[in-house]
């Protein structure tokens, strides 16, 4: 099957945090491939780090600040972020990679998607947008890994992203969108070997 791999990097994880980073790219689990020239990503613009300090969780002032003041530098606004998105799965492209057309729609992939993704583009790009675009079934590798854990195929530590990366020899989380899209697709293939 095809799926695009996504990640966002957000403010923090509650209901008012915002996406500062996302990232996308679309990867074949009969090939193994993960298609490079096909992947993209992008800077969204937020307030500057001074102006979100006081409401961010400690983690991310210690992790995201520079992220923050590149998002707030160079970020995309919101209506050029969605237009990007757009040109992008309208591309020729894109529509032959996915065969989309025919109500066919591309299957998201990523880790924790339910939780912490899904959530944050509803919201930023609108529930018809999302239904337009992606198929309504989605496909996460944390659930993947739950499954293997119940089985005992992985250890339970596994159910951690670091744990598995280092599990499966690949090294740390990179906390970069890009990066973490293209590391879950080959956690994901590497699972299915």
């Amino acid at each position: 099957m095809k799926y695009l791999s996504i990640d966002i990097e957000a403010t923090g994880l509650g209901e008012h945090d915002l996406i500062i980073e996302f990232a996308m790219i679309p990867f074949c689990t009969e090939t193994g491939n993960l298609e490079k020239d096909l992947e993209r990503h992008f800077y969204v613009e937020c307030p500057p780090f001074e102006e979100l300090k006081h409401k961010l969780d400690p983690w991310v002032i210690t992790h995201n600040k520079s992220l923050i003041e590149t998002a707030h530098k160079s970020g995309l606004s919101k209506e050029k972020f969605v237009g990007e998105l757009t040109k992008y799965f309208e591309s020729k492209k894109v529509m032959d990679y996915f065969e989309t057309g025919q109500s066919k729609k591309i299957t998201i992939f990523g880790k924790s998607l339910n939780a912490i993704d899904l959530p944050f583009l509803n919201r930023d790009l609108g529930w018809s947008y999302m239904r337009n675009y992606f198929n309504h079934q989605v496909h996460d590798l944390s659930s993947v890994v739950f499954s293997m854990v119940d089985k005992k195929i992985i250890p339970p530590e596994c159910c951690s992203g670091s744990e598995l990366m280092k599990h499966l020899g690949m090294g740390d989380v990179s906390h970069t969108a890009l990066e973490d899209a293209k590391n879950t697709a080959i956690m994901y293939l590497k699972l299915l070997k």
